[in-house]
């Protein structure tokens, strides 16, 4: 990375009370079925693909995750970090950025998930599952984690990835309670790493 200073990005992987999420868990057997990307250790912010109304899981796309929102309650998650140049960090951010900004053109790619239990790529061009994303948002910034498409990789493989290293392992509320809050014990305001454009 030469004199470049470097950057962290945090990978997510998770276990939330969602229908997908348990779906994914029935055919993998896997302790962590969801995977999340953020671009600060608090978590403030978390992008993914999942569902967009509580009451509808089949109606999903891209999404803002708040950990402190229902479907993360009781669960378990490993935390990793990945060390890399600040113009690749800009880089995986201006990618999110533009799912951010056009999220209403992007789909939960279910006909995905059967491609991954029969090895095969199915779904559309702006259609994605949650670790399919993550592995995109990577793939964008030129760094390929695993030998295999991003449309076949799964929560589980995620935590292989060589450059991908343990931050924390355990109860998402102990994390957020321990590291998520200020000196004063206030938890950290939600804050968007995206504000919206000036009209």
């Amino acid at each position: 990375m030469n004199n470049e200073q470097t950057k962290q990005i945090y990978v997510l992987l998770s276990n939330p009370n969602t229908v997908v999420a348990k779906m994914i868990g029935f055919y993998t057997r896997a302790p962590y079925n969801h995977a999340s990307i953020a671009f600060d250790p608090e978590l403030r912010e978390m992008y993914s693909f999942g569902r967009k109304h509580p009451m509808l899981p089949i109606l999903g796309g891209f999404v803002k995750e708040n950990i402190h929102s229902r479907v993360f309650d009781k669960a378990s998650c490993a935390i990793y970090s990945c060390t890399v140049s600040e113009s690749v960090y800009h880089q995986m951010r201006d990618y999110v950025r533009q799912f951010e900004e056009n999220k209403d053109l992007y789909s939960y790619n279910f006909l995905g998930i059967l491609g991954v239990v029969l090895n095969m790529e199915l779904g559309g061009k702006n259609s994605f599952f949650c670790s399919q994303f993550v592995s995109s948002v990577f793939l964008n910034a030129g760094m390929q984690l695993l030998d295999k498409s991003a449309c076949l990789t799964t929560p589980d493989d995620l935590s292989t990835c060589s450059c991908l290293k343990l931050h924390f392992r355990g109860s998402l509320n102990h994390y957020r309670d321990k590291y998520c809050q200020s000196k004063a014990g206030i938890l950290l305001q939600e804050r968007t790493l995206f504000p919206a454009k000036a009209n």
